[in-house]
């Protein structure tokens, strides 16, 4: 990445201007600005989010915010409510509060004498999420959004109930939120006040898993907030844009497909990063796709930005499967529309193969396929991380593993390369012994060095095969069908490679288990692969990546992180992920900040109850004479009834513990 030192004008920052609401809670904002913009006023530009524009987003802040406010832009970095120098209580995601709380600071920016009355809004994650989320609402004054690794659907695509499984994410994110809204605002800032605002926010703070766990089916908690429920409402321009090592891989192709108002989508390999700077590379001039989009719909400036293909996608080669990698090899393709002429469905049949332990995944329909899927609990350790972001160890390795205790389904050795671009479904009837059960599907390029790679993964919580808002349980015995829809990809299968589906009934520590062991009996099984045409199309270009300098720190600890697999004596199997973010100095103001991470996922092979995590969450910092630390200690298991809940949260002064906090709670199990 180029720091761009020959940005076009002369910049101010406002690091703590507050914004008040009409129910007089005040926010804080860090804005960006061109010096004459009182005289000359200009578009403004909202990310609206939770983690701390101080300490905690500063440096992607420093890359991307100057650079845009120095292309005459006023670029505004809010604290929501009950976060970083902001008053009020941050009690969960995507509230109705937050989302008017946005809608309001629009209005603010509109009102300002440095703001022509145009306003764009943009964020990754959870900045991606509320950007789509107050489009939909239509605030005076929105005319464009940018979403980054977003999801348009808060229940089954994002960290809670994907395919209606349980996610671990999603008591990894709850131990998070109750580490990362813990630290104090910065006394610099708030004034006297500041330690008042800390120790109100730290009683107030909810242990959020306990939330989302009561909502277990996808009832009107999960529907606010997902804008698929009504595509319409969004009538500003949307540029959607995500990576295919990144959870969020689907949303892209939803919003291209989906809205009528303008929308353009760019996939590259990335994890959870901003483009330019995400890896594997090749990252791409994000920063200045992002000025060509603001240009068009918030200056009205004719750049042919309309003109561009709606679908641009990295289409990647088969490479090694490793924890991490810096690159990954392939092509940019693109499509002018979605769906698209160029993309047909190829229908694959799984059957049963004699003298093979692996079954046939061919063409020719099968007469009869009596299989039975029963995997051990331990299985799915290679997966990697729902949404990376370490630049660590923390993609899927080789999958051989899994794949030995799963049930597979081969195809022949391939004769030519086929291009799969898009989400395959895999069509199946089947019966279960048990009136609950899990279903997951990995599609596998086998390779000709032995090694079994990851191309794309599917969950299905079996009760959820017809509605995931009114669910129903197996009838032991009782044949039943479903469709379970695969995360979107875009993968060259080449020559002298084989295409594996592997099953199975368990994948930890990616979800919590079924509350009993089950046995799926397979009848009969289909797998539809969208296949697009390989042929010369229209050349995608980028220009290499640039930003402003970046954020001045001193690093006081590096960062690391480390994963590894253990065997204990009993049996039990347990993975453990150690990140530390490390510690830096700010050298403007002088705060630090640090943090780190350790989880353990522990689960006996044989017995699904025996499934539990325990989470722990530090941060840290202060400055000169005054410190402070936050830890966060999460742990969670089940018995077949209910699921429990154990956190605490202490915090230290200058080594004084000043707070602690005990959670505790028992949710009963619905369908899960």
């Amino acid at each position: 990445m180029i720091d761009d030192n020959s940005l076009p004008c002369q910049i101010t920052e406002q690091p703590h201007v507050i914004i008040p609401m009409p129910d007089g809670c005040r926010l804080s904002a860090r804005i960006w600005m061109p010096v004459d913009a009182s005289d000359d006023p200009v578009p403004a530009i909202l990310e609206h989010l939770p983690y701390r524009k101080r300490d905690g987003t500063v440096h992607r802040d420093e890359l991307g915010h100057p650079w845009m406010a120095a292309h005459r832009y006023a670029c505004i970095r809010v604290d929501m409510r009950g976060s970083g120098e902001s008053e009020g209580l941050l009690d969960d995601e995507y509230t109705e509060q937050e989302l008017q709380d946005a809608c309001d600071v629009i209005a603010w920016a509109r009102a300002q004498p440095w703001c022509d009355g145009s306003v764009g809004m943009m964020g990754i994650s959870w900045g991606g999420f509320n950007s789509l989320q107050v489009a939909a609402l239509r605030p005076p004054g929105l005319n464009a959004i940018i979403t980054v690794c977003s999801t348009v659907d808060r229940f089954a695509d994002d960290i809670h109930y994907k395919g209606g499984c349980l996610l671990n994410e999603n008591v990894g994110w709850a131990g998070n939120m109750l580490s990362y809204a813990s630290p104090p605002p910065d006394p610099l800032l708030v004034g006297e006040g500041w330690r008042k605002l800390w120790l109100e926010r730290l009683e107030q703070q909810p242990f959020l898993a306990s939330t989302w766990l009561r909502h277990q089916t996808r009832d009107h908690y999960w529907q606010h907030g997902s804008v698929c429920e009504n595509y319409s409402a969004i009538n500003a321009a949307v540029l959607t844009v995500g990576g295919w090592h990144d959870g969020y891989r689907n949303t892209i192709s939803h919003l291209v497909e989906n809205l009528s108002s303008p929308v353009k989508g760019i996939v590259g390999p990335w994890i959870h990063k901003y483009p330019h700077y995400a890896e594997p590379q090749p990252a791409i001039g994000f920063l200045q796709e992002s000025l060509r989009w603001w240009n068009h719909w918030l200056k009205e400036k004719d750049n042919d930005i309309e003109n561009e293909p709606d679908y641009r996608v990295w289409l990647m080669d088969s490479v090694a499967p490793e924890r991490w990698l810096p690159e990954r090899p392939g092509r940019w393709i693109a499509e002018n529309s979605l769906p698209s002429a160029n993309i047909s469905s190829k229908k694959l049949h799984l059957s049963s193969r004699a003298n093979s332990e692996n079954g046939l995944l061919s063409e020719q329909q099968a007469a009869v396929l009596q299989v039975e899927i029963a995997t051990p609990q331990d299985l799915g350790c290679n997966t990697g991380e729902y949404f990376p972001f370490t630049f660590g160890p923390e993609l899927p390795d080789r999958q051989n593993t899994d794949d030995d205790k799963s049930i597979c389904f081969d195809s022949a050795i391939l004769d030519s390369a086929i291009d799969i671009v898009g989400a395959p479904e895999l069509s199946i009837k089947a019966s279960s012994d048990q009136t609950t059960g899990l279903l997951v599907a990995r599609l596998c390029d086998l390779r000709p060095d032995g090694s079994s790679a990851l191309i794309t993964m599917g969950l299905l919580n079996l009760t959820h095969r017809q509605s995931s808002e009114n669910p129903q349980l197996l009838t032991p015995g009782e044949q039943f069908t479903a469709t379970l829809v695969l995360d979107q990809i875009a993968y060259r299968l080449p020559a002298g490679h084989q295409l594996r589906i592997a099953l199975s009934t368990s994948y930890w520590p990616f979800i919590w288990p079924s509350p009993k062991a089950t046995v799926i009996s397979l009848h009969s099984a289909s797998v539809n692969l969208p296949v697009r045409k390989n042929h010369t199309t229209q050349a995608v270009e980028f220009e290499p990546p640039v930003s402003a300098p970046g954020w001045q720190a001193e690093q006081l600890r590096p960062t690391s992180s480390e994963r590894m697999v253990t065997t204990d004596e009993s049996g039990v199997v347990t993975t453990t992920i150690e990140n530390d973010f490390g510690e830096n100095r700010d050298l403007a103001h002088g705060l630090v900040s640090g943090s780190l991470a350790k989880e353990q996922w522990s689960i006996h092979p044989n017995d699904p109850l025996s499934a539990e995590a325990i989470i722990y969450w530090q941060q840290t910092g202060g400055r000169e004479a005054w410190h402070w630390k936050t830890e966060a200690k999460v742990r969670m298991h089940s018995d077949e009834q209910s699921f429990y809940l154990q956190a605490t949260l202490n915090v230290f002064e200058n080594d004084e513990l000043i707070f602690d906090r005990q959670y505790d709670d028992i949710i009963a199990r619905k369908f899960v």
